[in-house]
């Protein structure tokens, strides 16, 4: 099997399952484009927990339609995919055997963070999917420890996720049409990020906060922005990351895919 890349995924608003646009179009491809994965695991931006991380032990995780305001029609999909609590379970004690306090669910489904991109890019479900939290309160260099415990897992042909957005800042989002002009403020971001991603700037990315333009202006809050260390853990100190896909919708959402290999 070849060796899996881990991914960092901008999901963008839920209306991506709906809703024509590149990054739509990008997803849909990109499974095609990846070795076939046996299971996959998924640190997404919508579940967070106090004081460590958790894990879906789900045998058949529900869709959880973690939103409110949108069309019927977004309620009413579906990700049946089966779980994977045998890698789940592996992940917990490779967290735990990094010092974590790991919680574990037993009923806890896959979000929108996990279920609409994968919807696109795996749509027929057929592929064994678990979710880890991201850790309320926690610094990018504990979530780069968080994918670094999980590294392991890449060697049994799972595909690492981290889902969340490369911008995200909600309370400018009100009003906007999808192919709204991109501010200054979101573009400045997202160029510094691709150059030190791109440059290997580790220390400049876990410090992105301080030296990023507009860092704090784009995640008002961080939990965005985390998965995206669990990936860059999770791939390994010498992996290259490169982005396979820029667009932005409603102006102010960096829809950017990276993958670190």
């Amino acid at each position: 099997m070849s060796r899996l890349p881990t991914l960092f995924i901008s999901h963008g608003s839920p209306m991506l399952a709906i809703d024509d646009s590149p990054a739509r179009r990008f997803l849909q491809d990109l499974g095609r484009q990846l070795p076939r994965p046996r299971a996959i695991l998924v640190a997404s931006a919508h579940w967070e927990t106090m004081g460590g991380p958790a894990v879906s032990l789900a045998a058949q995780p529900e869709t959880i339609h973690d939103f409110g305001g949108f069309p019927p029609a977004l309620y009413a999909l579906q990700y049946p995919a089966p779980g994977a609590p045998e890698v789940a379970a592996r992940a917990a004690d490779r967290l735990q055997q990094a010092g974590w306090t790991v919680g574990r669910s037993d009923a806890r489904g896959l979000d929108h963070g996990a279920w609409v991109p994968l919807r696109l890019m795996y749509p027929d479900a057929d592929i064994p999917v678990a979710q880890v939290s991201v850790v309320r309160g926690g610094t990018p260099q504990a979530h780069e420890k968080l994918g670094q415990a999980l590294a392991s897992l890449r060697e049994e042909g799972v595909l690492i996720i981290g889902s969340g957005s490369l911008t995200h800042n909600l309370y400018e989002l009100r009003g906007q049409d999808i192919d709204a002009p991109v501010p200054d403020w979101v573009s400045a971001f997202g160029d510094w990020m691709m150059s030190a991603l791109r440059d290997g700037r580790r220390d400049a990315l876990l410090d992105y906060r301080k030296q990023a333009p507009h860092a704090a202006r784009n995640h008002p809050t961080e939990e965005h922005l985390l998965p995206l260390f669990v990936a860059m853990g999770a791939a390994g100190d010498s992996a290259q990351a490169q982005r396979l896909h820029t667009s932005h919708e409603y102006g102010v959402l960096a829809m950017d895919v990276y993958a670190f290999s």
